[in-house]
């Protein structure tokens, strides 16, 4: 129907920019739509009227086709919505083991390493199958350097804990007993 660029938006990570987007339509078939960035206040705004110059035959057409081509629409939408979801893994456990660092071998790193580029070659293709039984595979990859990390943190804070009991015990050495006899001033 019509086109606007929000532009001046700054760079910025991915899933932090907000851009509000309204749609109203007024008592005369107008169209207003807006859209605003969260951040800086910056917006955008066009009006779409219904002078679009379309035949009621016209637009049947198009209404037909639109129904005919549903189907593969909706298969359309299923691989982006994989391809999608499969960006998002990457990201997170590039993230993941790049937080781990040090902690993890070459030989943990490997399988993740692998099961990423697997997830990359699947998301080139159009197999929404092949992308998700990658995506399920790096996941599963991942649950080993998660598990890793968290019996790593269990032992941390065990020696800690381990640490601050010796600590304390050996405060205790410190500690003078006394023999103390308490003294009624009402029977003097």
């Amino acid at each position: 129907l019509a086109r606007f660029d929000l532009a001046g938006i700054a760079p910025a990570h991915r899933g932090m920019p907000q851009i509000e987007v309204s749609f109203d339509i007024d008592a005369n078939g107008i169209m207003h739509v807006g859209a605003t960035d969260k951040a800086t206040g910056k917006e955008q705004k066009i009006e779409i009227k219904a002078g679009s110059g379309l035949s009621d035959d016209e637009i049947d057409k198009m209404v037909r086709d639109a129904e005919t081509h549903a189907e593969d629409d909706k298969k359309f939408h299923e691989l982006v919505t994989a391809r999608n979801t499969a960006d998002s893994t990457v990201h997170a456990m590039r993230s993941s083991v790049k937080e781990m660092g040090d902690k993890l071998s070459d030989d943990e790193r490997k399988p993740i390493d692998a099961a990423i580029e697997e997830v990359e070659q699947a998301m080139k293709g159009d197999d929404k199958a092949a992308i998700e039984a990658a995506v399920e595979k790096l996941t599963q990859a991942g649950q080993a350097i998660y598990q890793k990390a968290a019996e790593q943190a269990q032992a941390e804070s065990a020696a800690a804990e381990g640490e601050g009991q010796a600590e304390s015990g050996a405060s205790d050495d410190d500690v003078v007993d006394a023999e103390f006899e308490e003294v009624d001033d009402d029977k003097k």
